[in-house]
């Protein structure tokens, strides 16, 4: 008897990316949520996600997929990656 851990995937599109300013803009999306996120890596790798509702939740694992997908992540391109959670 195997007891998975419930999983959501996450959706992720790069929207606007500048390597001068040092930021990746986008949208996610996790189960019925949609935010709008700014990824700041070089001001000490900020995470700024709008709304609130839900934040919490998506906060987290957005932060682990940026910082290991940075920089191989093209404007237009579109991601995903699994959350251990269920949204």
């Amino acid at each position: 008897m195997s007891s998975r851990l419930p999983e959501t995937t996450a959706y992720v599109r790069v929207t606007r990316q500048s390597w001068q300013q040092g930021t990746i803009e986008g949208e996610v999306s996790a189960g019925a949520f949609e935010w709008q996120f700014q990824w700041r890596f070089r001001e000490e790798k900020t995470l700024v996600i709008e709304p609130s509702q839900g934040r919490a939740l998506i906060q987290e694992p957005l932060n682990r997929f940026l910082e290991k997908w940075d920089y191989q992540l093209e404007p237009g391109g579109d991601y995903s990656f699994t959350i251990r959670a269920q949204f």
